[in-house]
């Protein structure tokens, strides 16, 4: 059985779906249950915040999906007590770019690394799905607001992570590895506004915001330091974070989705 965290979210959710296809056993764990659910796929109640919550749900798992949330040393503790024999972190491409300012990913790897289990390592970069911050404003008035408004990175379809995890977690040969996945190639967030534009037939008009404004958007959602390491990144990305890693086609035997599918089957969302 394998079980998957983080369950609901961008990555858990097709990850979930790609294992059920797939014929696995699968326990989906999430705070609550969303209301629609795929049929034969069993869902469990737990609380990543708090580490026991989950000691009755790997009960003959063999595998967990570790999505960061929480304690990571006791998810560790839990997990092996459970008899897991594998564990898949969800970390960040930032934990080896930027230990200092992602060492909340750090945490998790060493807990991992650490705990005697055959472990997989997976680093995004960037998401697609981060763009959906431009949701309210694009709908009310056609317009998508960032700083740095040509500098390129390239953002990683979480749909394609949740792929990786899902060869990764039903194969051999990935114990011990860490993959930097990204999408196949740098884009700048004046052209993800034009390829959301062409994917609802109208346009989307770009608005360069100042990294002082980013800043104080950014600090009504998440602590000073993630911001300020976020700004960093987006605004000086250090080569290997504009590098497109080979990782997603060599384990997936195809490209990388391009960010213009991810806006084409995300349009209604803007809409």
């Amino acid at each position: 059985m394998i079980v998957v965290t983080g369950a609901t979210g961008n990555v858990g959710r097709p990850l979930v779906a790609a294992l059920a296809a797939a014929g696995a056993q699968v326990t989906a764990v999430s705070r609550s249950k969303p209301a629609e659910w795929p049929s034969g796929v069993a869902h469990r109640s737990a609380d990543l915040a708090e580490p026991e919550s989950l000691r009755p749900v790997l009960d003959g798992a063999d595998a967990l999906f570790l999505f960061p949330q929480g304690p990571a040393d006791a998810l560790v503790d839990v997990a092996k007590a459970g008899g897991v024999r594998r564990i898949v972190l969800l970390s960040s491409q930032g934990a080896g770019t930027r230990p200092d300012a992602y060492a909340y990913f750090g945490g998790f790897e060493r807990a991992v690394r650490g705990s005697g289990l055959a472990w997989t390592v997976l680093r995004p970069g960037g998401f697609a799905t981060n763009s959906l911050a431009w949701q309210g404003s694009i709908r009310s008035n056609g317009t998508a607001a960032a700083p740095f408004g040509d500098v390129a990175l390239p953002f990683v379809d979480p749909a394609d992570v949740a792929e990786v995890a899902a060869k990764v977690l039903l194969g051999d040969g990935h114990t011990g590895r860490v993959y930097e996945l990204t999408g196949p190639a740098p884009l700048t967030p004046r052209e993800r506004a034009h390829a959301i534009g062409d994917a609802l037939g109208a346009a989307v008009r770009f608005v360069e915001q100042s990294p002082a404004d980013a800043r104080a958007e950014m600090l009504a959602q998440v602590p000073a330091p993630i911001a300020d390491a976020t700004l960093a990144l987006l605004g000086d990305p250090l080569p290997a974070e504009q590098r497109v890693s080979p990782d997603v086609e060599r384990i997936l035997g195809r490209p990388a989705r391009p960010f213009a599918e991810w806006a084409a089957r995300s349009a209604a969302a803007f809409a």
